[in-house]
């Protein structure tokens, strides 16, 4: 997974996209393509589906998600058409356009809402076409987000079983566990350990019911089954498990439970 570039070619700051092809030259090409826009800020690059996923996760976690995703179809793995549908279902979903040199998955690329359908080879007056039409829908986007004050449920966190990739929601999750530059999920059905600091993801899941009880713990205020004060130490229960609350957040936590004990029925 590799980055190019940060801001447009007058100095502002420009779209951020992802394109992804398991061939390299054609991959290089359409960077060279990419770069050349003006509206284009940054551009990274995947050679397959699994890892343009990661690059979409990394980029909700830095806070800087990827605008638009230029898609090759075939690819072995996680084809592009598979990688599209999985994207479609995201609450902030990028916008797709597909970079591919067969024409039959036109119909593909309609039911999943893409941008846009580009044939190879690339000609430069195309994508600039399909860079026009992001570019506008990226500003819909925004003034809509605007309008409803910008609140929108955080997309699911892909995760790694067996070289299958699967989604596991917010919702799913009971508490976090910070592990260096890493997380571990841990739900009702078992722990899965991704690659994202505590830090970002606590930014992240912010809106979606969690709070930050220790450097090392994130936790799920529903699934919190008792507050335990013993002694100047403060612990808590979740799912049969015990974890530690730092002094500096117990006040915080404890008005946030009275609050949820005075919603409930």
């Amino acid at each position: 997974m590799v980055r190019h570039g940060g801001t447009g070619k007058d100095g502002a700051v420009g779209l951020r996209v992802l394109a992804v092809d398991d061939e390299a030259p054609a991959l290089d090409d359409l960077v060279h393509h990419l770069r050349a826009d003006p509206r284009i800020g940054e551009v990274c690059t995947a050679r397959d589906g699994a890892s343009a996923l990661r690059w979409l996760d990394r980029a909700m976690g830095e806070g800087r998600p990827i605008a638009a995703v230029f898609l090759d179809i075939r690819m072995p793995g996680l084809d592009g058409t598979v990688l599209g549908r999985v994207l479609a279902q995201f609450t902030r979903a990028p916008h797709i356009v597909y970079v591919t040199a067969y024409e039959g998955h036109a119909v593909d690329a309609f039911e999943i809402k893409a941008t846009d359908y580009i044939l190879k080879p690339v000609r430069p007056e195309r994508l600039a076409e399909a860079i026009r039409r992001v570019s506008e829908a990226e500003g819909e986007d925004a003034e809509a987000a605007s309008r409803t004050g910008g609140a929108a449920e955080p997309e699911p966190m892909p995760v790694e079983l067996s070289g299958v990739t699967r989604f596991v929601a917010p919702a799913e999750v009971l508490y976090v566990e910070a592990q260096g530059d890493y997380a571990r999920l841990n739900t009702a059905a078992g722990s899965h350990l991704v690659r994202i600091p505590l830090a970002a993801l606590e930014e992240r899941w912010r809106g979606a019911g969690f709070v930050r009880v220790h450097r090392s713990h994130l936790v799920a205020l529903s699934a919190i089954e008792e507050l335990r004060l013993d002694s100047g130490r403060c612990t808590i229960r979740v799912a049969g498990a015990e974890l530690p609350v730092s002094r500096r957040h117990i006040r915080e936590l404890r008005d946030l439970l009275v609050r949820k004990a005075r919603r409930a029925p």
